[in-house]
């Protein structure tokens, strides 16, 4: 029987764990080839373990998002060896401290931006050529409810996910004559060490595991998708486009 990402490339950032672990084991499962990204060794390497333990193949590379030569890099690296990039899936980001905006280091402000913000920016840029190079190009961008609910005190994290929300949606009005198709996701809340930072109160058995999560975004992941542009709510267990 096929699986349904049979001979893929997919590339996914912060996948030593939480969502993008999950999405790394969820594509590899269907078939892909996993370019696994992430600044932890020791969470790269229990993932290759567990994808190859399933059958399944990945390339681990350790990295910093904000190493901006490293990602500069990357898109060549990919075309030496594949020629190619079938799904790119933006998933790593960082919370940042919870502040008022006024309390906020420049420092802290920065580093939310280079990770959320500018290192996806220069991933579209450095992979764009290799998506094109694709028979469906697909590109997931992770985002939250943050971006839009602009709560006090989330001001970097909500202020980074709107601007990458923009940057995914401008990206998707350039590809919309090729058969690259983009993504953007709001996970909801999920059992993850992020969620368990910003919401330390919370008991994480009521909400959804981050397999819970990726397990439906393999769908935006295969060649049959038809929607781009489209901005997806995960809530009970589903996803519900909110627009495209």
């Amino acid at each position: 029987m096929t699986k349904r990402l049979e001979n893929r490339l997919a590339l996914v950032t912060g996948a030593s764990r939480g969502i993008g672990y999950a999405l790394a084991r969820a594509f590899a499962r269907e078939g892909a080839h996993v370019v696994a990204l992430a600044r932890t060794v020791g969470g790269l390497e229990e993932l290759d373990d567990e994808i190859q333990a399933m059958g399944g193949s990945a390339t681990l590379v350790p990295v910093d998002l904000k190493d901006v030569e490293a990602l500069d890099r990357l898109g060549g690296q990919i075309h030496e060896r594949w020629g190619k990039l079938d799904i790119f899936a933006a998933n790593a980001g960082v919370l940042g401290r919870l502040t008022p905006l006024g309390h906020l280091k420049a420092k802290e402000w920065d580093e939310v931006m280079a990770v959320n913000v500018t290192a996806n920016w220069r991933l579209v840029r450095s992979l764009d050529p290799l998506l094109r190079a694709s028979d469906a190009g697909r590109a997931i961008f992770l985002s939250s409810g943050a971006a839009h609910k602009c709560k006090a005190y989330w001001g970097a994290y909500s202020v980074s996910k709107a601007a990458l929300e923009a940057l995914a949606r401008t990206y998707a009005a350039e590809v919309a004559t090729t058969p690259v198709r983009v993504s953007i996701v709001n996970p909801g809340a999920t059992r993850t060490a992020m969620r368990a930072r910003a919401m330390p109160g919370e008991d994480p058995e009521t909400l959804p595991t981050p397999a819970d999560v990726a397990d439906t975004l393999v769908a935006l992941a295969e060649p049959g998708l038809g929607v781009n542009g489209g901005l997806y709510d995960f809530a009970d267990g589903r996803l519900t486009i909110r627009s495209a």
